[in-house]
């Protein structure tokens, strides 16, 4: 049955889709079926595997219409790599959702009959705590948390770490934080290792060893519609998240919870 991890961080542009992308493609470079379940409206990570959008069915489609999940899984063009693709239209899944019975686990259900057909399935969620988030948490055996090593990433992390407790209380007792990914870091910097060493005291063994550092490589490789793995294979990103990767695996399948 595959792992469930939510790529969760209420704050926008810390590396949350990158970081999904780009473990899902090392996951499936190191020989996992991975399922990539886009749950951002602004589609990022559909383009960012190389999936065009349009004339596809979609996760609005599975959540307020009833779709089937595996009518509107794709595969990618990358190993081992499928995705549930999302356009603009998930935006008006909020308001949709607001008014279904048991509207916290539709994706849960969705999902169920997808998870003996891979060995991990990852979600990117909005950079918001509203119900695609909560979908994706309900959804969830794991939390990754990316997080930018820079001043305000700290802001909000108590916020996050409140709702992952309320999830869990609430809707999703088995809800456990699998790893906090430091993105954006640059060792230059002075703030940068205080960041990490601020989130590591926050987070304490959940850290991942290896950072992601800032990258012009990395920033490029979305758009071309490629993981770094098949953008720059080697380069510094791709050695982080091939590193993160492994660590999961590790972390997930070992018998340890990090």
């Amino acid at each position: 049955m595959a792992i469930t991890l939510a790529f969760a961080n209420q704050k926008g542009g810390v590396g949350k889709t990158t970081s999904a992308i780009n473990v899902a493609a090392e996951l499936g470079l190191l020989g996992k079926r991975v399922l990539l379940v886009d749950a951002d409206p602004q589609g990022n990570c559909t383009g960012g595997v190389g999936v065009s959008k349009k004339d596809l069915a979609t996760l609005f489609d599975v959540l307020c219409n009833g779709l089937p999940a595996q009518s509107a899984i794709r595969q990618t063009p990358y190993t081992n790599l499928s995705i549930l693709p999302a356009t603009m239209d998930l935006a008006g899944a909020e308001l949709s959702l607001a008014n279904m019975p048991h509207r916290e686990s539709i994706l849960k259900d969705a999902l169920m009959a997808q998870k003996s057909l891979f060995d991990y399935i990852l979600i990117d969620c909005p950079p918001s705590l509203g119900l695609l988030t909560l979908n994706a948490l309900c959804a969830a055996e794991y939390a990754i948390v990316p997080m930018q090593c820079e001043y305000f990433a700290l802001e909000g992390l108590s916020q996050l770490a409140f709702t992952i407790r309320q999830v869990r209380r609430l809707y999703n007792p088995d809800l456990d934080i699998a790893g906090v990914i430091l993105t954006m870091f640059d060792g230059r910097l002075n703030l940068a290792h205080q960041v990490a060493r601020e989130i590591r005291r926050h987070f304490p063994d959940k850290v991942f060893r290896n950072t992601v550092p800032r990258s012009v490589r990395l920033s490029e490789a979305p758009s071309y519609g490629k993981p770094i793995c098949y953008y720059d294979r080697y380069s510094k990103g791709d050695l982080a998240y091939e590193a993160i990767a492994s660590e999961l695996i590790q972390r997930l399948e070992g018998g340890n919870r990090a």
